[in-house]
């Protein structure tokens, strides 16, 4: 009997179609080949051997196997099969996100090769006095040890003709790898270093779980500035062998260069890095050298736990609490829990590490499931800064800041130190109203208001990306009294380069860094130490080092404190706890002022304490009483369409699949933002006590949904263990 193949192809389909495998040809699980689809062919992923395909159906045999052997070994199969039932995903699409890029083209699985330049011995005094861009780019390139490709110096800003001169006159030379040159002996000693730790670090070290110890999780809670980095690198010098490979998952791209500086460091060419800013080229050499089983340390985003690991020795998971972790659309997974799962499969321990951890892993650390380690003491001489909230109900505000706000300000950079002014709202302001009629711009395709952009003199819709020319008069009765109302990250700039014009004012948000190199351009200066105001948005609150800092202002602390989110007031004392830390991380104390109109409320009331731990029992105790998550498991349909009453007859007919015991469904109804780019939006949420029995459930009706044709423009999609309900 000839022998056949289940194949998973990367399609939006929950379904795996068969094929015979042509004699001699050998195949394993996880394999790819390139198989007949429809007039195509198209790459696929093999699933199962010696499967029973249905009755009737005459089988088309695979074309060719692309290589002969798995590109995804058996641990990530076993992950990726888990993550599509769980998440009630296609499992082909799953499959298929393991892979970079080129691969998924079908692309060979083999390195490009690329031209790498390397200086000479000759003396730099060849180059001409007025050949100052030659010189510049001689000087680069000595300050990299393992060379630059040609790509690499272009994108540093030099040209072909500067390198081609330096060529001629012996002062470069080049060669062809796939991989960087190796490193210098200077590189290489700087492996043999070791991070030193304080009394505090050392404690919580010890507490850890071991490579060899078998598969643990550990809640690492460390307050802001208490050096957790430091512990990683240390906790990895130590312990993690030489023939193991490592993953360290932080949860922005813009942490990944000071990240990546402060692990090559310690450990040189170990260090590989995965993200989506990579190009194909680069995201191929990653993970070959990943599958290959090198023993290298990853430090990526979330979509990195999903590589081909084969030699995993630790997990480390960076802010576990943040939600870039989880996937927004497509294939929802969490970064952070496909982390725990895959420790598990690799039988090797898991470390979740933030200052404000989420209410779901201080829950599991409580119950025993997660061990819970405390780093509670900041590294050095510096301290926990002082938080204050500031009232201003009745004030007058100039750009959103108080008077005393802005004398603060004044004192620090006086004082020759850094200010950093959080705004959790870019642009210049979130409306233009119009104050004779009362009129407000909204986005003609979402039911949300422009958002005003002075810089560009438009206006925005930051859900959909719809733009229009600003107007100085009211489009609606011809008035002049048409305002700027409430504040962004741009007016809050304005306001502070015209107070203080003698101070940089440097704004860090999605706008201003859209560069590529740009934060890290920003970074360099802030760590200059020079005396500066940083005006930013949730950007800044993440992870940053940032020792002249020594006061921290929030604009405005209010916005998760009556959320119909019931995550909202978890994520806003994370996010203020995670932004004040940025103060007083050098010699010098630091300082936190909150302006808010609830400077009564019991939450922000405690948030002055500067202690997470007792704001979580707290949350967590009110989550308890209205059992939300982590108390019970949570889904939800969303549905779109192009009328709401498309999408709520769709959730409807859904609700009536969910009529089984032990499921509570809530809705459906629109959602927050209704009308989003032209599409009615509206969702139906279910809980339960029993994570399997809903998971069944989800099951079911996805496969009958599946099976249904629905009408024209009406799209539905499912949220397993959702970040946001509104």
């Amino acid at each position: 009997m000839p022998e056949t193949a289940r194949i998973a192809l990367n399609r939006p389909l929950r379904r795996l179609f068969d094929y015979l495998v042509p004699e001699g040809m050998k195949l394993q699980p996880g394999q790819r080949v390139l198989v007949p689809f429809g007039p195509q062919k198209l790459t696929g992923l093999v699933t199962e051997l010696n499967v029973t395909p249905p009755a009737g159906i005459r089988l088309k045999p695979i074309a060719s196997a692309l290589e002969d052997w798995p590109a995804l070994p058996p641990e990530t199969l076993r992950l990726l099969h888990w993550a599509a039932d769980y998440y009630q995903h296609p499992l082909g699409e799953c499959l298929f996100t393991a892979l970079p890029p080129a691969l998924r083209r079908g692309r060979p699985a083999e390195e490009k090769q690329q031209t790498w330049w390397q200086i000479t011995d000759r003396p730099a005094d060849l180059i001409p006095a007025n050949a100052h861009r030659q010189q510049a780019l001689y000087q680069w390139l000595h300050e990299q040890p393992r060379g630059a490709t040609t790509r690499d110096i272009i994108g540093a800003g030099f040209s072909r003709a500067q390198l081609n001169s330096l060529h001629q006159r012996g002062l470069v030379q080049h060669s062809q790898s796939a991989v960087p040159q190796a490193a210098t002996a200077t590189d290489q000693n700087a492996c043999q270093r070791r991070p030193e730790l304080s009394p505090a670090q050392q404690e919580a070290t010890s507490g850890l779980p071991l490579p060899g110890d078998g598969f643990r999780a550990c809640l690492l809670y460390g307050i802001t500035g208490s050096g957790k980095t430091e512990l990683y690198l240390h906790y990895l010098k130590e312990h993690l062998r030489e023939d193991q490979q490592a993953l360290v998952l932080v949860p922005e791209i813009n942490l990944t260069p000071q990240t990546v500086a402060r692990f090559r460091h310690y450990f040189g060419d170990r260090i590989v890095v995965w993200h989506s800013a990579l190009n194909d080229s680069e995201r191929l050499l990653t993970w070959l050298r990943v599958r290959r089983g090198e023993p290298v340390i990853l430090i990526g985003t979330r979509s990195a736990v999903l590589l081909p690991f084969t030699s995993l020795g630790t997990l480390i998971v960076d802010e576990e609490h943040d939600s870039s972790y989880k996937q927004g659309e497509g294939f929802r997974y969490s970064g952070r829990d496909l982390a725990v799962y895959r420790a598990h499969l690799n039988n090797c321990p898991v470390i979740l590490g933030s200052a404000t951890p989420s209410l779901e892993s201080y829950n599991n650390a409580l119950t025993g499931k997660y061990d819970l380690v405390r780093l509670e003491q900041r590294a050095g001489k510096s301290r926990p800064p002082e938080i204050r909230l500031l009232d201003i109900r009745s004030r007058p505000l100039e750009g959103g800041l108080a008077r005393p706000t802005l004398q603060a300000i004044e004192q620090t950079v006086a004082q020759g130190r850094q200010v950093l002014v959080f705004v959790n709202r870019r642009g210049f302001a979130p409306v233009m109203m119009c104050f004779d009629c009362g009129h407000m711009v909204d986005c003609p395709r979402c039911d949300t208001r422009l958002t005003y952009h002075r810089r560009d003199n438009a206006m925005r819709c930051h859900h959909c990306d719809y733009q229009t020319a600003a107007t100085p008069h009211c489009p609606q009765c011809g008035s002049e009294a048409f305002k700027p109302v409430g504040q962004g990250t741009e007016r809050t700039e304005d306001t502070l380069a015209t107070r203080f014009p003698d101070t940089p004012v440097i704004r860090v948000d999605r706008d201003s860094t859209q560069r590529k190199g740009a934060i890290q351009t920003i970074l360099d200066k802030v760590n200059s130490g020079s005396p500066c105001i940083l005006v930013g948005t949730q950007m800044l609150a993440k992870g940053h080092d940032f020792p002249g800092v020594t006061l921290v202002v929030v604009v405005n602390a209010d916005g998760g404190l009556f959320s119909v989110d019931f995550r909202a007031p978890e994520q806003m004392v994370q996010t203020l706890l995670q932004v004040s830390g940025r103060a007083g991380r050098g010699e010098n104390a630091g300082q936190v002022l909150v302006q808010t109109c609830h400077s009564d409320h019991p939450l922000l009331r405690t948030l002055c304490e500067g202690r997470y731990l007792p704001m979580a029992d707290q949350l967590l105790s009110e989550r308890e009483t209205g059992q939300f998550p982590p108390y019970r498991a949570m889904a939800i349909f969303r549905a779109e369409a192009d009328t709401m009453e498309q999408s709520l007859t769709l959730l409807d007919q859904i609700r009536t699949m969910t009529r089984v015991a032990g499921i509570e469904t809530w809705g459906p109804l629109p959602a927050l933002i209704a009308r989003r780019a032209d599409r009615h939006r509206a969702q139906l949420i279910l809980v339960s006590h029993n994570r399997k029995h809903l998971n069944h459930l989800l099951t079911q009706i996805c496969l009958q949904l599946d099976q249904q044709k629905q009408p024209t423009g009406v799209k539905w999609m499912i949220d397993v263990d959702p970040q946001e309900t509104g």
